[in-house]
């Protein structure tokens, strides 16, 4: 499954939109998750312009009259819808995956730079994750938090915050632990995010994935991209490993000459 995450700070212009709808179609595109989009409604028009396509399943949750919203989208060619959850800081979209058929869910998450908010965050997730019969997840999206104080560079790193940076990190790993959460190799820009004038920047947004979304998609990666259209970096996730068919079947000619090895090879 081929996903693309962005928190896009807002949706207005015609600039992020043409950057989306390319970013879209030249990654082929199964599921999208868009953080902030800064509206407090969609339109079926609008989701199927920034898909480049009108065969898609969208979901909008509008956050605070537009803060903290979340624009979740998917192809129906590629993933057959069976039900949602939605809250403060997250969509979770439940389906099957038709070409293999697995039943799982994606989460498009933002969470609140408040660490109380995050907190509570992690613990509804938790509780929806724990109480699920899906055993394929990946959560995506801006969790605004770090996992180590290496993650966090500049002046937003250093001060009278770091005892809240400590909690934060020590909940963070807890929350991803206790879900056995993977947080999947990454290629490319080891930030994700840099504030206005460059004296800040973080890991911020990150993909965690299931042990059994890990079964299904082994060499799954998260790509992140070039900073854009947002002082967030997009980020794909996405398989590169292919299938070339039937592995080519080898023997050894001394095997023949063993006098039981053909009605071995027809027991077997």
């Amino acid at each position: 499954m081929i996903i693309v995450n962005l928190n896009i700070i807002g949706m207005g212009g015609s600039t992020k939109a043409r950057y989306l709808r390319h970013l879209i179609a030249r990654e082929g595109a199964d599921f999208v998750c868009i953080q902030e989009t800064k509206a407090k409604e969609l339109s079926d028009t609008k989701c199927y312009s920034l898909w480049g396509d009108n065969n898609i399943g969208w979901l909008h949750y509008g956050g605070d009259n537009g803060r903290g919203s979340l624009l979740s989208m998917w192809s129906k060619e590629v993933i057959r819808y069976s039900g949602h959850l939605m809250g403060k800081g997250y969509i979770v979209v439940f389906g099957c995956y038709i070409k293999s058929n697995p039943d799982s869910a994606v989460v498009n998450i933002y969470s609140s730079c408040n660490l109380a908010d995050k907190q509570s965050l992690w613990a509804e997730l938790s509780n929806i994750k724990v109480t699920s019969q899906i055993k394929v997840w990946c959560l995506c999206g801006d969790f605004n938090a770090i996992r180590s104080h290496s993650k966090r560079k500049g002046s937003a790193g250093t001060g009278v915050l770091s005892s809240d940076h400590s909690r934060e990190i020590k909940g963070f790993n807890t929350f991803i632990d206790d879900n056995l959460l993977f947080d999947i190799p990454s290629v490319g820009k080891k930030i994700t995010w840099f504030n206005a004038n460059g004296s800040a920047k973080s890991r911020l947004d990150r993909i965690l994935v299931s042990g059994e979304w890990m079964d299904k998609w082994p060499m799954c990666k998260q790509y992140v991209q070039n900073r854009e259209v947002s002082d967030h970096y997009a980020i794909v996730v996405k398989s590169l490993d292919k299938d070339w068919g039937p592995k080519p079947f080898r023997t050894i000619d001394a095997w023949f000459m063993e006098r039981d090895f053909c009605e071995m090879v027809k027991e077997k």
